[in-house]
């Protein structure tokens, strides 16, 4: 009779699997957004420098302050979303980096522009949290690394629109300020899709009895003592590949247009394809990880791609689309197996810290180089009457791509010894035992 009794009691129905992919996309447009007001900045890095007499070192500033703010809310932890929860914190972040895309286009001043950025940064990182634990929340124990693919996928379409803007919003390109309006507009979706989210998550919590978000990616910092090699290596080969990565695509267009006399629509289409690969291929890279594990050795194979590009480029040794593609194989690659693979070295009631501690670390290397790349362009005069004043960068970059290998077959090692994680070894439906 008990056991009648206890059959008879009603079970919360789960969300159906089209419900998650609603809020999946939801959540993911307004990545898509944040990543296009973020990335507006490259196609116009030449007018800033022509129009408003920017250096390239202040337009590596650009992308640094943002970083810079991002460091200091993974400092402050996650405070705000452990008290006001996922959607509440994720409107009000959202509406930060709104603000921020619209104050970046009413003003020349270079510190005005600085303020903005760094507004962007201490939005967007917490929303970009916010939208991480929504993921592992609904898709855990399901098709998480999959999940994190689409999502990728579709932020980084954010960016592939940026690039592209000199084609599709040419109307806009007749001085400095017209391409930031067009982010400010396109940055209105950011506030739109976190108000959405909230909306789907609020009727997931009354009609499913779906649980509050999990840990979210806040620092204790007495976690850092407890972390494996294998988590460290992680680290590392994060903040290599994203330091190399990052701050060249800040550069990228204006380096198309002065070292391989490109028009600014084609260097914008060749910079797009880093994205436009990733949009493609990160998903399905996701896909055959779930499938067959070995997931340290993908990521060596993607940063052995990632090392030879930036020399292949600064001295023309192929034409432009070969590094091109393999640095897009590489940016599809480690991302899509990267991020997952901490949840398995990682505990779960760590994991927040642990997802802090690497998007720290990242912000603090991407700071660093884009102000560092900005520096060497202007000392060595980089410019389209000395297209060679790149070198210097490009062979910054390509140390980095060195490192990455190195830390990435460090993990590989640790994942083939006696203190594995199972990256290696567990597949979809598998265990860690």
């Amino acid at each position: 009779m008990t056991d009648q009794q206890a059959a008879a009691e009603p079970i919360a129905p789960q969300p159906s699997s089209m419900y998650r992919w609603v809020v999946l996309v939801v959540i993911s447009l307004a990545m898509f957004a944040n990543y296009y007001v973020y990335d507006s900045i490259a196609p116009i890095a030449d007018i800033l420098k022509s129009d408003l007499g920017f250096s390239d070192a202040n337009i590596g500033s650009l992308y640094s302050v943002y970083s810079i703010a991002a460091v200091i809310v993974l400092l402050l932890g996650g405070v705000m979303i452990d008290r006001f929860g996922t959607a509440k914190s994720t409107i009000f972040f959202a509406a930060i980096c709104t603000f921020a895309g619209i104050l970046n286009a009413v003003s020349s001043d270079l510190t005005v522009m600085l303020v903005s950025r760094f507004l962007l940064g201490l939005g967007s990182e917490p929303l970009i949290v916010a939208i991480t634990t929504a993921l592992a929340k609904w898709f855990k124990g399901k098709e998480l690394s999959f999940a994190f693919g689409i999502n990728l996928t579709i932020a980084r379409l954010g960016s592939v629109s940026a690039d592209w803007s000199p084609t599709w919003a040419k109307f806009a390109y007749g001085g400095w300020q017209g391409p930031l309006v067009v982010a400010a507009v396109i940055g209105l979706m950011v506030l739109v899709s976190a108000l959405l989210y909230g909306v789907l998550e609020k009727v997931a919590a009354r009609r499913f009895g779906l649980g509050e978000a999990g840990e979210t990616d806040k620092l204790v910092l007495s976690d850092l003592f407890r972390f494996s090699r294998s988590f460290w290596f992680v680290v590392l080969l994060c903040v290599t590949f994203y330091s190399a990565i990052f701050p060249f695509r800040s550069f990228a267009i204006k380096f198309f247009i002065e070292s391989w006399e490109l028009t600014r629509e084609a260097a914008g289409q060749y910079n797009s394809v880093l994205p436009l690969a990733a949009m493609i291929a990160t998903p399905l890279f996701g896909l055959l990880v779930d499938k067959v594990g070995k997931r340290a050795l993908f990521m060596a194979f993607g940063a052995f791609l990632l090392m030879p590009v930036y020399l292949m480029m600064a001295y023309h040794v192929a034409p432009l689309w070969v590094p091109i593609i393999m640095m897009g194989v590489a940016f599809s690659l480690i991302p899509a197996v990267m991020w997952p693979s901490v949840a398995y070295i990682v505990e779960e009631r760590r994991l927040g810290t642990a997802y802090a501690v690497m998007t720290l670390i990242q912000q603090v290397g991407v700071a660093g180089m884009n102000w560092t790349i900005g520096r060497s362009n202007d000392v060595f005069g980089a410019s389209v009457a000395n297209p060679m004043g790149y070198a210097p960068g490009m062979w910054i970059f390509s140390i980095l791509g060195f490192l990455a290998l190195f830390f990435a077959i460090m993990l590989r090692r640790e994942e083939t010894g006696p203190n594995a994680h199972g990256l290696e070894t567990i597949t979809a439906g598998g265990s860690k035992e």
